[in-house]
């Protein structure tokens, strides 16, 4: 089933060619918008998203579940189900190959061109992802070989690669349900790896795993950017996102609040939420945001976190601007601190 993908007029910030960095994006969000239309409700999953990932850069989304973070990347590959309609844009410029609006593109586009070759994902729930017929090896022999490896190739390239997410080369002759939800994680990994796509797109990719496999597998998604790779990973692990990430997007009832780089969001949190999280930490206060978020269905119309929040007035009745793409933004009445001020 294909969701309804409804391109609207390009705007400056996704016709650049460069950000403002001067760097080029190898990814340019820009107003993405996804609803999907229920029987007497419609669920405002993403709203007015604005991102940029940059070749060697390492962006974590982070934020309490259901705040539409996993919706983010099934929307970029097409992945939503027919009740869904997005809008915005969504500007790939892969190293090889033409610029793709991933939002206006067609399914077959998206298939043949996108999904695995310039985008690799590894889903959140990866049993459910993995084909219950075919043995680990099959599965990725056979994505070696659509991506150009040999036959006779293959079984060692797919020996190195499950070694490199911290999977047993022999667990590879296993079935989907033979393996934990853990090592099932780990062989979600290495399909999302093999194809060695420029972007790849890790949606709590260290779910199941234990401690010394979610910094085994943070560490290669970082020597990935490092070597010139881009990664956008989705994670309500803020330990994890501080280890990895270069930038850090706080994503709140759908929308992203504020986007800065790692040790200054760390260091001086600007949005009220933000903070919030932050303290929840064992680390820190370990006191958990007080309230609850709300429904998607039944957002209100100024600021989501409002109800929650300890600084609101009446502004806050109005919606703050979302954070323009830059390299530290907020999107908030009254913030903390000063975005660009020393910590």
């Amino acid at each position: 089933m294909t969701a309804t993908r409804e391109p609207r007029a390009t705007s400056a910030a996704a016709t650049a060619d460069t950000a403002a960095d001067g760097r080029p994006g190898l990814l340019e969000v820009d107003g993405l918008t996804v609803r999907f239309q229920l029987r007497d409700a419609v669920v405002q999953a993403v709203t007015d998203l604005h991102l940029t990932v940059r070749p060697g850069e390492l962006l974590a989304v982070v934020g309490e579940s259901g705040c539409g973070k996993s919706v983010l990347a099934h929307a970029l590959l097409g992945l939503l189900p027919r009740n869904a309609a997005v809008t915005g844009h969504a500007l790939l410029r892969p190293p090889a190959g033409e610029r793709i609006d991933l939002i206006g593109a067609s399914e077959r586009r998206l298939a043949r061109a996108v999904r695995g070759r310039a985008v690799g994902l590894v889903p959140q729930s990866p049993a459910t992802a993995l084909t219950p017929v075919r043995t680990g090896r099959r599965l990725l022999e056979e994505t070696l070989r659509a991506h150009g490896h040999p036959r006779r190739e293959a079984p060692t390239a797919a020996d190195r690669i499950a070694a490199e997410v911290g999977l047993d080369p022999a667990d590879l002759d296993s079935y989907p349900h033979e393996l934990s939800g853990g090592m099932a994680q780990r062989l979600a990994t290495a399909l999302a790896l093999a194809p060695d796509p420029p972007l790849l797109l890790a949606d709590e990719p260290t779910t199941g795993l234990d401690r010394p496999l979610v910094d085994h597998t943070l560490d290669l998604l970082r020597r990935r950017c490092d070597a010139g790779g881009a990664v956008l990973l989705i994670t309500h692990d803020l330990a994890a996102a501080r280890r990895v990430a270069d930038t850090v997007a706080v994503m709140y009832a759908s929308r992203i609040v504020e986007r800065r780089p790692t040790e200054e969001l760390f260091a001086a949190p600007a949005h009220p939420y933000s903070a919030g999280l932050l303290d929840a930490l064992p680390e820190r206060a370990f006191r958990p945001v007080p309230g609850h978020p709300p429904m998607l269905t039944d957002l209100p119309t100024g600021c989501a976190f409002a109800p929650r929040c300890d600084r609101a007035t009446d502004v806050c009745r109005t919606p703050p601007a979302p954070p323009a793409d830059g390299p530290g933004q907020v999107a908030c009445h009254h913030p903390l601190t000063v975005v660009g001020a020393p910590a």
